[in-house]
């Protein structure tokens, strides 16, 4: 089995090739695969590490073409069921050359949010070394949310390690008061648990870092450690014992893309921790990755391999 399981929903995103054009007023379009969770699992590919992705997918074009591509990214594709009734997600994303791109989504009544929890029960964890929950699939249905908890479950129950994201999609959610209610109550399930900033002032109302972290280390038992991510300030991490530090990000002379950052850094941190690095290491290779990763215009392209990884970080530690 593999070391690293997550469940999502994948996203095929049509992103334009006319620059700073916008959505209504883009032509041109090219094809490929994303989401956020699937992000996770291809960067820990790219770094050596055996990933396996849970979901549920279309029985047209947008489905093979997802399944097909999975593949190719050495992620594994063993439990990614197929709906004969429901589409595959897709998305439109404009091109931009700096900041944030718009997109809009085409992810209602998607073959993923009828995904059945019963497909957990014919998953091996067996081998399975950490898992990585995001607040993404279970805001796509109430259907999901049930699937999403019962793999949390499943994960408790044998003692896997597990990081959660909340990696907040307001769209998704019926309203922000449900959206800030489950997403800090899923919360619980995560041994690890990475807010951003502003993703705190959201769920709890502060952007005071150490008041983030102490109200997700308040929120659960299971929850040990919380890591803060600050942007290009990098990550303020604090665990159940009271220790608390500041891990410097890294410096990005243009930031052409943020999507898929968030999701770098958790990669980094996973990958690092199965390796068998302390948590600042972690953090510090989360931060590389993120900020590789704002550099490219893809969701994943910029994700390392291991040797690229390591030179990048003997190359900043040069320049300090």
């Amino acid at each position: 089995m593999s070391e690293i399981l997550t469940l999502g929903e994948p996203i095929v995103t049509f992103t334009s090739t006319d620059l700073n054009a916008g959505l209504v007023d883009s032509i041109n379009y090219y094809k490929f695969l994303g989401g956020a969770e699937l992000n996770v699992m291809i960067g820990a590919s790219r770094l050596g590490h055996s990933t396996e992705y849970i979901s549920q997918v279309g029985a047209d074009p947008l489905g093979q073409f997802t399944i097909k591509e999975i593949s190719k990214y050495h992620v594994g594709n063993h439990y990614i069921a197929t709906d004969d009734n429901n589409w595959t997600a897709f998305q439109l994303k404009e091109l931009v050359d700096q900041g944030d791109p718009t997109t809009f989504n085409f992810r209602r009544q998607s073959a993923a949010a009828h995904f059945d929890k019963s497909n957990i029960d014919h998953i091996d964890f067996s081998g399975v070394k950490m898992a990585h929950l995001s607040g993404i699939f279970p805001a796509i249905s109430m259907q999901a949310r049930e699937a999403f908890r019962y793999f949390a479950e499943q994960l408790i129950t044998r003692g896997i390690q597990t990081t959660f994201d909340p990696n907040l999609r307001p769209a998704l959610w019926e309203s922000q008061a449900v959206m800030i209610e489950t997403i800090n109550d899923l919360a619980k399930y995560g041994e690890i648990v990475l807010p951003g900033i502003n993703e705190g002032e959201i769920l709890m109302g502060s952007r005071d870092p150490e008041k983030i972290a102490d109200f997700y280390l308040a929120n659960s038992d299971r929850t040990q450690t919380v890591v803060v991510k600050l942007g290009p300030e990098g990550a303020y991490v604090k665990n159940k014992s009271g220790d608390s530090y500041t891990v410097k990000g890294f410096h990005v002379e243009k930031v052409v893309d943020t999507v898929g950052a968030g999701d770098g850094f958790a990669l980094g941190l996973i990958t690092a921790l199965i390796e068998g690095l302390p948590m600042a290491k972690a953090v510090e290779r989360g931060n590389a990755v993120g900020a590789l990763q704002v550099q490219t215009t893809g969701d994943n392209d910029g994700y390392p391999t291991s040797d690229q990884l390591t030179q990048y970080l003997a190359s900043e530690q040069k320049e300090d």
